[in-house]
């Protein structure tokens, strides 16, 4: 039978970009901001394609799609000129974060940030929207040696937190994501940023909401 009553997990662990920050929607026009003077048209569904991933997996992706003479690492340096104007100013949260937050704080539930940004970025986006001090516990794209899918990142967030995998709960906005936190043997909560997650990869997931406030209920 279906577990369908709150449970009060050992931790939980937050992917960041997309699914607690918006960000990742308004990547898509500004990668087709930092391409079009160097003469390559990014089109939003290479951007989707890349959610979830770390820069290494972004590179494979944008290479594969427009040849190996993709200026990857000339459009991410102007892409991040970019970013750093667009978010200097602050950053949307999605829609429950705080109210999911405080809730999981309430019930004294330890959380983490497992990212595939890189460390620096990650702590600058977090302090730019307001969250920096919600998590002692992060895991980023640059402290592990490989990406999402692989769990390396969630396990990572696990063992600095001191708490079983199996014990945790994994909140994702992608499909990479959601494949990682099964591989790392944690329960997955998927919320939908950009793209739907294929129904092979859903049938992996513990729970699917609407929103991150929605979710507020899983935990007691």
């Amino acid at each position: 039978m279906e577990e369908t009553a709150p449970i009060h997990p050992a931790a939980v662990i937050f992917d960041m970009d997309g699914l607690m920050l918006d960000t990742e929607g308004p990547l898509i026009p500004l990668f087709a901001q930092a391409g079009k003077p160097l003469g390559w048209d990014i089109t939003p569904e290479s951007v989707m394609r890349t959610a979830g991933l770390d820069d290494a997996g972004m590179r494979r992706s944008f290479i594969e799609e427009y040849g190996p003479d993709f200026p990857y690492d000339r459009i991410k340096e102007d892409l991040g000129q970019l970013v750093e104007m667009e978010f200097n100013k602050g950053i949307a949260h999605k829609k429950g974060l705080l109210y999911l937050l405080d809730h999981l704080s309430s019930l004294e539930i330890p959380m983490a940030v497992a990212t595939s940004t890189r460390r620096e970025r990650a702590l600058w986006q977090l302090e730019k929207a307001g969250l920096l001090h919600r998590f002692p516990v992060l895991a980023c794209g640059d402290e592990v040696a490989r990406g999402k899918p692989a769990p390396d990142i969630f396990l990572l967030a696990a063992e600095r937190l001191g708490k079983n995998p199996a014990g945790c709960v994994g909140f994702e906005d992608a499909p990479a994501g959601l494949l990682g936190l099964h591989a790392a043997g944690m329960r997955s909560v998927f919320v939908m940023d950009m793209i739907d997650a294929p129904p092979e990869i859903l049938s992996m997931v513990w729970r699917r909401c609407e929103d991150l406030g929605e979710a507020a209920a899983l935990f007691a």
